[in-house]
């Protein structure tokens, strides 16, 4: 293979540039804190070895160009990965969760092979950026994309591929973060690439938005129902990968991945920081919220959106997707409010719309920033405005509300008849597989070295 060949193999743009520039500055952070954190254990120098690997695999996916390195780089990434949550072969349940996750990552990495043979027969080129710009054949297109969406899906950990990643919190901590923050945004990352290919084919957006929806709400109530730290960090995840999908169905890749750069950095934040979660002050937000506090609320929320709007040149009312991104900051807008406001009073509701304002300028000058530096790519294209859509937005709000207003309420008992049934149905579908769990302190079994959780 000439040196020429070699390097038409590559593609750099602002897309990789992002990507590069996340992985690299949260790999030294996790380095850094694994240094200290993994010292005397047996496999230390393993350790490190791989996280070397794991890295380099991940940065050579964001350049690849070729659908054979960026099958290679995928699936190096995936075993690594799988081999790092495992760490200590002799304890059973770490071994259940790294057998777990491989056999989700090989059926993801089917899904992607799959793809790539259809629209490799499709155009004859093994160029991401030749296929992604002139795929014709519309059925073969719609069926690798669905195939790639899958592959993503299984990646990302959204349901119903979200079982490893809840189990997969035996991981050491740096593990959990990199995994959290780096690995599990692959998925994101692989539509991103392909965004050119789903905007030919608007139907696939609505699958991804559908897909995301779900992912969003089951990930976010799951959360609430956690008792652990990491496994309340794990459903979070789920829930914030949901999140971006829908961003992406709605049309808006620029803004998914401004999303998935900001949660990655917050993510290996958290995970990092999780042993001293025990310290955590919770703020009692007294639901559910007096008239007046509410009403002041939905006005800050208000606010909130119309700045994000104007920032990011968007109609506040325009009738296509951008409507739904805006209403989604209403209701974050909103929430942040009641936060502030536990006390109905003038200078508790100033307080309150300084704070919107300040958060909306800065998510809407992060969304605009990343829709700017990634503008060359035409990674923004908002969607005619659907009843899926609208349905969807008045499904957020009523769960926003139930929340708020039942959650707890005085007369919940009274809901208990019906409630108590999806609780318990919900709570167990949001626990790791059995096997991955250690149930009492001698099934660690560890021959020598320390074990981290």
């Amino acid at each position: 293979m000439s040196f020429n060949s070699m390097i038409a193999m590559f593609h750099v743009d602002m897309l990789s540039i992002i990507m590069i520039s996340l992985v690299s500055f949260i790999g030294i952070v996790v380095c850094f804190f694994s240094s200290r954190y993994m010292k005397g254990d047996a496999l230390y120098r393993q350790f490190f070895i791989h996280i070397l690997i794991l890295l380099i695999a991940v940065m050579l996916i964001t350049i690849a160009d070729n659908l054979m390195l960026f099958l290679s780089a995928w699936c190096c990434c995936n075993l690594i990965l799988a081999r790092l949550m495992v760490h200590k072969s002799t304890w059973k349940a770490a071994k259940a969760s790294g057998r777990l996750a491989s056999r989700n990552f090989m059926l993801g990495f089917s899904f992607m092979i799959l793809a790539f043979a259809i629209l490799y027969k499709a155009t004859g080129s093994l160029s991401i950026q030749y296929i992604v710009h002139n795929s014709n054949d519309y059925w073969a297109t719609l069926m690798a994309l669905i195939l790639l969406l899958m592959g993503a899906m299984t990646q990302s950990a959204i349901w119903p591929f979200h079982r490893w990643l809840i189990s997969s919190l035996n991981s050491p901590t740096p593990i959990s973060a990199l995994m959290h923050a780096g690995i599990v945004n692959g998925g994101g990352f692989l539509l991103a690439r392909f965004a050119p290919l789903y905007f030919s084919v608007p139907k696939t957006l609505n699958i991804i938005f559908i897909v995301g929806l779900t992912g969003a709400l089951l990930g976010s109530l799951w959360k609430l129902m956690q008792h652990d730290v990491k496994r309340m960090l794990a459903c979070s995840t789920m829930g914030q990968m949901g999140f971006m999908f829908v961003q992406f169905g709605l049309g808006f890749f620029a803004s998914g991945l401004a999303h998935l750069f900001c949660h990655g950095l917050f993510k290996a934040y958290l995970f990092l920081a999780s042993g001293s979660a025990a310290q955590e002050k919770r703020l009692d937000l007294g639901y559910p919220p007096d008239l007046i506090s509410f009403l002041c609320a939905l006005a800050c929320g208000a606010l909130g959106s119309y700045i994000f709007a104007i920032i990011n040149h968007k109609h506040w009312l325009r009738l296509d997707t951008s409507l739904i991104m805006i209403g989604i900051v209403f209701i974050a807008g909103a929430q942040l409010a009641l936060t502030v406001l536990r006390a109905a009073s003038v200078k508790k509701f100033l307080l309150a719309m300084i704070t919107t304002a300040a958060m909306a300028t800065l998510y809407g000058a992060n969304v605009y920033f990343f829709d700017l530096i990634l503008s060359p790519l035409a990674l923004i294209q908002p969607q005619p405005l659907t009843i899926l859509h609208v349905i969807a937005l008045i499904m957020l709000s009523l769960s926003w509300l139930f929340i708020l207003f039942f959650k707890s309420s005085k007369n919940k008992d009274d809901l208990s008849n019906w409630f108590i049934g999806p609780y318990v149905k919900a709570l167990n579908s949001s626990q790791p597989h059995p096997d991955t769990i250690t149930s009492y302190r001698k099934e660690y079994e560890y021959v020598s070295g320390k074990i981290h959780g």
